[in-house]
């Protein structure tokens, strides 16, 4: 989202510049731009995986899987003993008694976040359901169903490639939605130290709905005004009175803070296949026509640490349950994959310089459950396409692309090759399908003499 440069500070006139005056200034406005423009190792870390994507598992459209991912992780029944994709203690209180209680967040909220953020997907709009393709990443690097942003904007691996955790936060499901779910965790317990609580007549109790207000706030940023996207309600740069917001893509989502959206969407639960995404509830926003929220959620009180924010709880509350779990619900959501251990060799010959060649080899889930891996080149030479992926073992639907298995594409650029014979070695590793890992022998032979462009070699 651009700002528009106000009225009041562009020039009232014009000037009159001559054609020699006009092309010195085109090539400065040029040459500043050039300058500006990132270099290629700036836009590789722009992303955790940039500037390619890694390839994902988009599963069926009725969203059972991912569904079933939201209601295991909202009480930490999926990754209890993993520090990093658990769901922590949820604190309880207010600002006098805060203490740490039960992990869990209303399943419901989590999948409405959700949609709001991807409309439930884990690829990109093009890839078809049920199958495998490049992976949902937006443009400021949020990742998958829940778009998770936070970790993910540079590699944060060994050899400036993406770690194991970014590597399962980008292509599979389930770590996905633990990590979203942890983050909104993470911003509600932020309270009050540095986030205000809402709920000073409940204690804060976070089975009611309603008391998650100020956290969703907070998953897209607990902005105000003078952002870049303010996200007060009260903010005079958002339309009041505003309607519901429908979830039904007949509304500017710019005219709504985000807790709106959520809030609107959580009441009006999206269908596939006659399937409601989540289970409808009319959550309470906060009333702006009761003085006591009013006062409360005034510009005045937009100040770090919001300590003057406090407000009770939304009226009428609703109280959320942990969903009940099927008894194979770990099964279904993450299997037991197993990478294929392998040694395979390919020959790639190079007739002109101007073209790369290219080859392709199979990645193979000898498990079950998405098995997600990422690729390693040992040269600079090769570009691999996708760097990382999954393969899908048996008993997952996958109709179209490469599936079931993971298709790795290894591609040569001539201009970097450093003789006109080149080996180079590629391992492939999973973060979650044991410790094997398959390794890929790459010849290169081209028939050019390679050297440095623009100079000669003496015969």
């Amino acid at each position: 989202m651009s700002e528009a440069t106000p009225t009041s500070s562009r020039p009232s006139h014009r000037r009159l510049i001559g054609r020699g005056q006009l092309l010195l200034l085109a090539a400065a406005v040029l040459g500043a731009f050039v300058a500006l423009m990132p270099r290629a190792a700036d836009h590789a870390s722009a992303c955790a995986f940039d500037p390619l994507r890694p390839y994902a598992y988009e599963a069926d459209q009725t969203r059972t899987a991912y569904r079933l991912a939201f209601d295991a992780v909202s009480s930490n029944a999926l990754f209890a003993n993993d520090p990093f994709f658990s769901l922590p203690p949820i604190e309880r209180g207010t600002r006098s008694n805060r203490a740490n209680a039960e992990a869990f967040i209303p399943a419901d909220l989590l999948k409405a976040v959700s949609w709001v953020e991807s409309d439930m997907t884990m690829a990109q709009r093009a890839v078809p359901f049920d199958s495998i393709g490049e992976a949902l990443v937006s443009f400021d690097c949020g990742h998958g169903l829940t778009q998770v942003t936070t970790g993910m904007t540079v590699p944060l691996g060994a050899n400036n490639l993406p770690s194991d955790r970014q590597v399962l936060i980008a292509t599979h499901y389930a770590y996905n939605v633990a990590r979203g779910a942890q983050i909104m965790a993470e911003k509600w317990n932020t309270a009050p130290e540095q986030r205000p609580v809402v709920g000073t007549d409940t204690n804060s109790d976070p089975a009611l709905i309603e008391n998650w207000y100020y956290a969703v706030w907070g998953y897209n940023g607990f902005t105000g005004p003078g952002s870049n996207r303010s996200n007060h309600p009260l903010d005079p740069s958002l339309p009041w009175p505003r309607p519901s917001f429908q979830c039904d893509g007949t509304q500017s989502r710019e005219r709504y803070p985000y807790q709106e959206l959520v809030w609107g969407c959580l009441a009006r639960p999206a269908t596939r296949n006659n399937t409601a995404m989540w289970t409808a509830i009319p959550a309470t926003l906060p009333d702006q026509t009761n003085p006591v929220v009013f006062s409360a959620m005034a510009i005045g009180n937009w100040s770090f640490p919001y300590s003057n924010m406090d407000i009770p709880t939304p009226q009428p509350a609703h109280v959320a349950t942990a969903p009940a779990l099927p008894g194979d619900y770990r099964t279904r959501l993450l299997g037991a994959p197993i990478l294929q251990p392998s040694t395979q060799s390919v020959s790639i010959r190079l007739n002109d310089p101007t073209s790369n060649g290219r080859a392709t080899v199979t990645i193979t889930n000898a498990g079950t459950g998405v098995l997600s891996w990422i690729a390693e080149p040992s040269a600079n030479f090769l570009t691999l396409t996708p760097p990382g992926g999954v393969a899908l073992g048996n008993g997952l639907a996958c109709t179209t692309g490469s599936c079931p298995h993971g298709t790795l594409t290894i591609e040569v650029n001539p201009t970097l090759l450093p003789s006109s014979a080149a080996n180079a070695t590629i391992t492939v590793r999973s973060p979650n399908g044991g410790s094997g890992t398959m390794r890929i022998n790459v010849s290169v032979v081209a028939d050019f003499e390679v050297g440095a462009p623009g100079t000669s070699r003496a015969r």
